[in-house]
């Protein structure tokens, strides 16, 4: 079965005063129609690198050196900037962590909404601000037509947020990234965002890949979880396994430091020790070794993906040789 987003071997790296930096080394990972994905883990770990990898949006300094990204059949890292336009904000859309650096602050609302939808649907201004209207409306906007000759700065965060979805949405994407799309919103409104993406991906169909820090988002949303650790996919599994056997420490470290409705009263939650290491790219062995309680001699050598069940892989070789969490 061909798959909607498929992407091989991708390596992604930056240029700095340093040298050259990997990002993001050989993933490989695919998306299928009406799928939703979730990418977890913690700040620095490549999963933004990962989608401006596939959008084509590096920016100065970065640069896919490996690896191909096909959507629909087609390698996005073959095509020119033209070529590519034609799907970006089309069928491959993407909402970014912060939508007041991520909206125009001298067009307003309604302006940036409808030049999406005229350049790919071909609507008149009329009826492009129309559908505009009914995107704001939907996606939960009070007063869609006030809003739509007002400026991003006189929004709220979670307002603002509405109306990146709504653009996001405009012409009926096939897949949508959303990359941490609840950043810097408190509580409520990120239950709010979270619902409404969720409502909205079942009514569309809509394939999805969410990318998130924080592994308790995921449960309700996911079908499969991609966990990232410097750099790798370091375990991918069905969302319900992935909760309930996790197979790499990682994981388990990550599941350890959320909160459930079954803890005892006197549960204390943990915190993982050390930081992600910098310059990860030229270890041989586990990246999390030196962070990790389970470590041996063994973990010093290159992990490969082990299988632990249908679709669930994981590098740890530890728990693939009989480890158990203790």
């Amino acid at each position: 079965m061909s798959h909607l987003l498929e992407v091989q071997g991708l390596t992604t790296a930056f240029k700095g005063d340093y040298g050259r930096t990997i990002s993001v080394d050989h993933i490989h990972f695919h998306v299928d129609e009406g799928e939703v994905v979730c990418i977890v883990g913690e700040s620095g770990c490549g999963k933004s690198v990962t989608s401006l990898s596939i959008m084509g949006l590096l920016g100065r300094g970065g640069a896919v050196t490996d690896g191909s990204v096909f959507f629909d059949g087609k390698n996005l890292l073959a095509m020119g900037e033209k070529e590519l336009d034609q799907i970006r904000g089309d069928q491959l859309t993407m909402i970014f962590q912060d939508p007041l650096t991520s909206l125009n602050p001298v067009f307003t609302v309604g302006s940036q909404i409808t030049e999406s939808i005229r350049t790919h649907m071909h609507l008149s201004k009329a009826d492009a601000a129309k559908r505009a209207e009914t995107l704001l409306a939907k996606v939960g906007m009070p007063d869609a037509h006030g809003v739509m000759k007002k400026y991003p700065h006189t929004l709220s965060g979670g307002m603002r947020q509405r109306v990146m979805i709504a653009m996001a949405l405009s012409c009926n994407p096939r897949l949508l990234i959303a990359d941490e799309p609840t950043t810097a919103l408190d509580v409520t409104i990120q239950a709010q965002i979270m619902e409404l993406l969720a409502k909205l991906q079942k009514e569309t169909g809509m394939s999805m890949i969410l990318i998130t820090h924080d592994i308790g988002l995921v449960a309700n949303m996911a079908d499969r979880v991609l966990v990232m650790y410097a750099g790798q996919i370091i375990e991918e599994a069905p969302v319900g396994e992935l909760f309930e056997n996790p197979r790499h420490p990682y994981t388990r470290a990550l599941l350890d430091t959320i909160p459930t409705i079954r803890d005892d009263a006197d549960r204390q939650l943990v915190s993982i020790p050390g930081i992600v290491p910098e310059n990860y790219d030229d270890r041989e062995g586990c990246r999390f070794a030196d962070r990790c309680k389970y470590r041996r001699p063994e973990c010093e050598e290159r992990q490969q993906d082990y299988e632990f069940g249908p679709g669930h892989v994981a590098k740890c070789i530890v728990m693939k040789e009989g480890g158990t969490w203790s």
